[in-house]
C-alpha cells in the first residue's frame, strides 16, 4: 500500500503561483508513473502532468509552459509548480502514483487539494 497526501492549495488570484506537494509514504519513483490530476466542477478528472520513473515529464496541453512537475526523491515528494494561474485553472487536484507489476496494475490516489483561482 502507498498513501499520498498532497498539500499546497489554496485561492490566489489570475496571475499568481502556486505550488503544490504529494508526499508518498514510500520510496517508489523509481518504479511509479507519478501524475497530477484535476477535476473541475461538473467536468471529468483529466491529467494534467506526469512523471515517468526515469524523470521524462508530458503535460497537457492547457497547461504547458505554465506548470512544471518536478520530484525530491530523498522526500518522497512530487510536486506540481503553477505559474500564471487562470481561473479555469480552478479544481480539485489530485496527486497519482500507478505501477504494473507482474500483469498487476496498483494505483493510488490522494485525497485532493482544492486549487481556486479567483479575484
Amino acid at each position: 500500500q502507498v498513501q499520498l497526501v498532497e498539500s499546497g492549495g489554496g485561492l490566489v488570484q489570475p496571475g499568481g503561483s502556486l505550488r503544490l506537494s504529494c508526499a508518498a509514504s514510500k520510496n517508489i519513483f523509481s518504479s511509479y508513473l507519478m501524475g497530477w490530476y484535476r477535476q473541475a466542477p461538473g467536468k471529468q478528472r483529466e491529467l494534467v502532468a506526469a512523471m515517468t520513473s526515469g524523470g521524462s515529464t508530458n503535460y497537457a496541453d492547457p497547461v504547458k509552459g505554465r506548470f512544471t512537475i518536478s520530484r525530491d526523491n530523498a522526500k518522497n515528494t512530487v510536486y506540481l509548480q503553477m505559474n500564471s494561474l487562470k481561473s479555469e485553472d480552478t479544481a480539485v487536484y489530485y496527486c497519482n502514483a500507478d505501477h504494473i507489476f507482474m500483469g498487476t496494475r496498483y494505483t493510488y490516489w490522494g485525497q485532493g487539494t482544492q486549487v481556486t483561482v479567483s479575484s
